[in-house]
């Protein structure tokens, strides 16, 4: 970098650089003011690194491309210049999908049997759960199940009332923005990134590309104050990200309008309080067995008023019980089910793996899906299709396979 500097101005003597990490203008002053050494070890490893995947990337892609396109029967078919790319940061993008498609594919399914009990009491039906939920051996859950109806009466021995809550939303991060625009906006990952971006260099929304999910705790505002301590990322570079400007609705696009909507919902969730709730868990002992009800009263939504992603509504209302009571069940019954196969993975369950793992950064995890995606190794469909569709949001990831697969 010096030796590009000194070749466009021999008359340069010290050479700093302004390091800032994006374009907002008190960023570009600060950095203008406060300029810092250059850091040599910094630049060799950037320049080692991009060697190293241009060599290793360039070998591999080349090597899979001659020995292994002969074998694809899909590939055969078209251009040429179809190639079998290998990346440090695709492969194992890629291993996640093939690992839980062969889950899904080699899944046996195994039979279970289980007991529920249910009570009408005040008018309410009250379903009681078995403590052990299920077990394998259908004779064994016969046993139990004529051990609970010999002692005919249940008897409460334990009831448990108290506060509880819906811890509200972190500030926004950029993997959190891009699970949450597959799960709840419909658009995939490199969609979601595209459009925050418009909305940032337009002034609406803060920069969003950045790890940190705490405010500053400097910060001066009464609601700032109350988010600051709720992340621990802190990339030191960005803060979270949050609407810095209102516009109206029908100044944006429709997907500008719902990731301006939720960048905006979030942003006023981490400002709200937690939800409140007051849960009731009831315990009985019918024979040899134990067997629970729960209960939940939502009192005070909160967060929730602003932030419609989140969902927690008020189950069954438990009537009163008193300790030690007894009762006859209005009904004891046992239930037959079957084991389900994990479903293939969905955008967000792959960002949430490849964070986890240390694949790519907030602002490559996109470039990587997209990359396997054009390169057609996997291919995917709207949830709750039958066969493969288009790339939508929330889209299960299915594993094209060496036979040009498709849907299982």
């Amino acid at each position: 970098m010096r030796f590009v500097a000194r070749k466009a101005n021999p008359c340069l003597r010290i050479i700093k650089r302004a390091r800032f990490s994006n374009f907002e203008r008190a960023h570009i002053i600060d950095a203008a003011r406060n300029p810092i050494d250059l850091d040599e070890r910094q630049i060799h490893a950037v320049s080692a690194r991009i060697e190293l995947d241009l060599r290793v990337g360039s070998a591999f892609t080349r090597m899979q491309t001659m020995q292994l396109k002969p074998l694809l029967e899909h590939l055969q078919t078209e251009s040429d210049s179809k190639i079998i790319s290998y990346g440090s940061c695709q492969f194992p993008t890629l291993g996640f999908i093939v690992d839980r498609y062969f889950r899904v594919q080699n899944f046996v399914p195994e039979p279970f049997w289980k007991i529920s009990v249910i009570y009408e009491k005040d008018g309410a039906k009250v379903t009681f759960n078995w403590k052990r939920v299920h077990l394998f051996d259908r004779l064994a859950v016969t046993i139990l199940f004529e051990r609970c109806l010999a002692a005919r009466t249940a008897r409460v021995t334990k009831m448990d009332k108290k506060a509880t809550r819906k811890w509200k939303p972190l500030p926004l991060a950029t993997v959190e923005l891009q699970k949450c625009g597959s799960r709840f906006l419909r658009m995939d990952s490199q969609r979601v990134m595209k459009v925050a971006e418009d909305l940032y260099t337009k002034g609406w929304i803060s920069y969003p590309r950045t790890e940190t999910d705490q405010f500053d705790r400097g910060a001066s505002s009464r609601s700032r104050r109350r988010i600051a301590a709720g992340g621990r990322n802190n990339d030191k570079a960005h803060p979270p990200i949050h609407p810095v400007n209102y516009v109206a609705s029908t100044s944006l696009s429709d997907e500008e309008r719902r990731v301006y909507e939720f960048v905006v919902r979030r942003f006023l969730a981490c400002c709200a309080e937690d939800a409140l709730g007051e849960q009731t868990t009831i315990s009985i002992l019918y024979g040899p067995e134990t067997f629970t009800a729960n209960g939940l009263i939502v009192i005070q939504r909160n967060y929730l008023d602003v932030y419609p992603y989140d969902k927690w509504e008020s189950s069954q209302q438990l009537p009163a019980f008193a300790m030690g009571e007894t009762f006859v069940p209005t009904e004891a019954r046992i239930g037959e089910g079957k084991t389900s196969a994990p479903g293939y993975l969905t955008e967000a369950e792959l960002i949430a793996l490849m964070d986890a793992n240390g694949i790519g950064t907030d602002a490559t995890m996109a470039e990587h899906i997209g990359k396997i995606k054009e390169r057609r190794y996997v291919m995917t469909r709207t949830r709750g299709l039958g066969c493969c569709g288009g790339g939508g949001g929330d889209g299960r990831w299915e594993w094209r396979g060496g036979g040009g697969g498709g849907c299982a």
